[in-house]
Order: C-alpha cells, then sequence, then structure tokens
C-alpha cells in the first residue's frame, strides 16, 4: 500500500520550473512591465553615446536590479497582507491564502531578492550599491502604509519613480547637473512623473476595494474622499504626470518622435480615466494593466528612436 502512495506523491509534486511559474504568479510578475520601460529608456538617454546600449554586462546587471527588488517588493507585500486577504473577495484566491506558496517559501524569496539587489547593486557601481538599501526600504515600506496613511498611493508611486533614477544612476555612476541635457534632472524630472502616474492609476485601482478597506479601517485617499472626488485627483495627477513627461522631453532635447508618442500617452490617460468613470469596476483591470501597459511600452518606443536616431528631430 505504501509504494502506491508514494508515486501518487512524486506525480503530484511540482516540478522545479512549475514551481517557479507559481513564483513569477505570486509576485505578479507580468506586471513588471509598468516599471522596466521606463527604466530602461533611462538607462537609454544615459547612454545615448553609445546610441542608448551600455554593453551587455551593465544591460544585463540592471534588468536584474529591477527584476530583483520588484520581486523582494511584491513578496514583502504579500507576506505583510495575507490576513487582509484572506477576508477580501478579490484576493481571496491569492496564493499565501489558498496554501498554494508557504510563508517560509515567501520569506525565502523576498529575503534572497532582496540579497540579491544589493549584490546585484554591488558588481554595477559603487553609488548604487551605497543607496540600494534605501531602495529597498521605500519599495517595501509602501505595503505597510495602508495601514496609517491616506497617502499610501504616494509611498508607492516614490518606489516605482526610483526604477528610471537608479537606472540612470547605473550607466553614469554619479550625480551631475551640468550639462543639462546630461545632468540628473532628466531621470529626476522623469522619476517624478512617474510619481504622479502611479498616484493615478493606483486610485483607480483601489476603487475596487473601497467598501473593503472603509469597513476594516485600510486607508487610502479612495477611503478619505470617496471614489468620484478620489477619481478627480487621480485625473489631475494623470495632468501633472504628462506634464512632466513633456518637461522630460524638452530637458532630453527630443523632438518630433518623442511628441508624437506622447499624444498616443495622453489618449490612453483619457481613455483610461473614461473607462473608471464610466464603466463596471470589472473594466478597472483593463484600465489598470492594459492602458498602462501600452503607456509605458509606447514611451519606451518613442524614447528609443529618439535616442537611436536622433536625426530624427530635424524632421520637421
Amino acid at each position: 500500500m505504501s509504494e502506491p502512495e508514494t508515486s501518487d506523491a512524486k506525480r503530484t509534486r511540482p516540478s522545479f520550473l512549475e514551481r517557479v511559474g507559481k513564483w513569477g504568479e505570486f509576485v505578479k510578475f507580468s506586471h513588471t512591465v509598468f516599471a522596466l520601460p521606463f527604466a530602461l529608456a533611462s538607462m537609454a538617454i544615459a547612454a545615448r553615446e553609445t546610441r542608448g546600449w551600455p554593453g551587455w554586462k551593465l544591460f544585463g546587471l540592471i534588468l536584474l536590479a529591477l527584476v530583483t527588488a520588484r520581486t523582494c517588493a511584491m513578496a514583502f507585500n504579500r507576506i505583510v497582507d495575507r490576513d487582509w486577504d484572506r477576508f477580501n473577495p478579490r484576493t481571496a484566491k491569492r496564493h499565501l491564502v489558498t496554501g498554494e506558496i508557504g510563508l517560509g517559501e515567501a520569506w525565502f524569496l523576498c529575503i534572497a531578492s532582496g540579497c540579491a539587489f544589493i549584490a546585484t547593486a554591488y558588481f554595477i557601481n559603487p553609488l548604487c550599491f551605497y543607496l540600494s538599501p534605501l531602495v529597498l526600504f521605500f519599495a517595501c515600506f509602501y505595503s505597510l502604509t495602508k495601514r496609517f496613511t491616506d497617502f499610501t498611493h504616494v509611498f508607492l508611486g516614490i518606489a516605482l519613480g526610483l526604477a528610471p533614477i537608479g537606472a540612470w544612476l547605473a550607466v553614469e555612476g554619479s550625480i551631475t547637473l551640468v550639462p543639462l541635457r546630461d545632468s540628473f534632472l532628466v531621470p529626476f524630472t522623469l522619476g517624478v512623473s512617474i510619481v504622479f502616474w502611479l498616484i493615478g492609476f493606483d486610485i483607480i485601482y483601489a476603487t475596487q476595494d473601497y467598501e473593503f478597506d472603509r469597513r476594516h479601517g485600510l486607508h487610502s485617499l479612495v477611503v478619505r474622499w470617496g471614489i468620484e472626488t478620489a477619481l478627480n485627483f487621480a485625473r489631475l495627477s494623470h495632468l501633472l504626470m504628462w506634464a512632466g513627461l513633456v518637461v522630460f522631453g524638452l530637458l532630453s532635447g527630443f523632438g518630433v518622435a518623442y511628441f508624437i508618442g506622447l499624444i498616443v500617452i495622453l489618449f490612453s490617460l483619457l481613455l483610461e480615466h473614461w473607462l473608471a468613470k464610466r464603466r463596471p469596476l470589472k473594466w478597472v483591470n483593463m484600465a489598470f494593466f492594459r492602458l498602462n501597459a501600452l503607456i509605458s511600452v509606447v514611451f519606451l518606443v518613442v524614447v528609443l528612436t529618439e535616442v537611436i536616431f536622433p536625426g530624427i528631430r530635424t524632421a520637421q
């Protein structure tokens, strides 16, 4: 009787690749598309003297740093939110709630990816290494803010806005203020724009949990102001984000291709808010994921176009 049981256990035990797939689902690896294109765009601008290419080694280290930092932050988020997730119908099927991933395994993934991020920063350059613990602090601290502040969206925005700044510093290795086109003001302006972008779409996303958060004493601007006023503030945030991208393009010396891309981004933002206001909450995921993924990818494409083909700015 014991042999068949052992055989069944072997058959049901997930393979290593299946386990990696579960980890990817656990930390929503597909959502890396939000921060990654902005970081790669910032990297390309910092390396514009070589047509946006910093070399395979640095490119690989930047990718690894982005993935490991985000994995650490998302694993930490799932760990500290697991008790709330159990009672929220929207999150009741997350891996820690259902037992698909154990708490010890989640902590291992969180700590291992955090250590991997710091180690990766060490091999990039000294400045990135010194700043890496601060980056992890902001990336993880966001998950705790909904317990004590209504401005939790701002902290998440800061965490995401650090990505293009970090990618710039990975290439430059130092902070410079002149000349203007190659100064730290360029990635800083992009980082601030991303903060406002995140505030806007995270407010839209948070409308799904308005009733749950209000009943359980969790904080957000949606709970504080109500859905209508919060969505108005989200529109203002996205207007500031778009204005920031305009300033970023001017600082970078970009031309026709970039500003055509900004028109596409503006249309996507307007459509996102139309869906959030006019459609049921089930449409929020479309507004949240597809449109924001489109925004980030369009931004990367037009920045790469300007960096790789700098002569296009004269085509007026």
